[in-house]
């Protein structure tokens, strides 16, 4: 026996938060990717502020400034266009990992006490995009199609493959 609907609080229509579902997730890593970008770019060229709002751009090759940098700009990209969007993402969330762990942690526990929530929130949201893939708008589905038939199960239906071994 279900319990009876809450009319101040109506569900969702589920068709509606399904059918968008795709293209807000490609929303989430795009705006992600270019923000993490923006980041990098800052760094390694000067602009938007410059590296941690000096105006300047750091010194190429400065450890470990320079090479997160790059991470941030390159992966900002590819995560942006969704290309090797999977392997983009990781290598980004292990470089937000990395600077929260080496810079932030040891000034103090908590990222809000330390200066580290971009780093956390970076590394989650990356992390987030390794397990769900591109989404609707990507390079990689433009390119290489839907190589682990995503279309199919973001609408919640099995792929036929996966009938075939259901039914047997």
């Amino acid at each position: 026996m279900s319990a009876p609907a809450n009319p101040l609080h109506p569900a969702p229509d589920p068709s509606f938060t399904e059918k968008f579902t795709p293209h807000v997730l490609a929303l989430f890593r795009v705006i992600v990717g270019l923000l993490f970008a923006c980041h990098g770019a800052s760094t390694v060229f000067g602009v938007l502020g410059g590296a941690m709002g000096s105006g300047a751009a750091l010194p190429a090759g400065t450890w470990p400034g320079w090479y997160a940098a790059v991470i941030q700009l390159v992966g900002g990209i590819l995560v942006l266009c969704g290309l090797g969007t999977r392997a983009a993402a990781f290598v980004s969330s292990g470089s937000m990992a990395y600077a929260y762990f080496s810079t932030h942690q040891g000034t103090a526990l908590w990222p809000i006490q330390n200066g580290g929530e971009p780093s956390v929130m970076f590394c989650w949201a990356f992390l987030l995009i390794v397990f769900i893939g591109p989404g609707a708008w990507s390079l990689d589905r433009l390119l290489f199609g839907s190589r682990d038939g995503l279309r199919g199960r973001e609408q919640g239906r099995p792929e036929t493959g996966d009938r075939e071994r259901t039914a047997a």
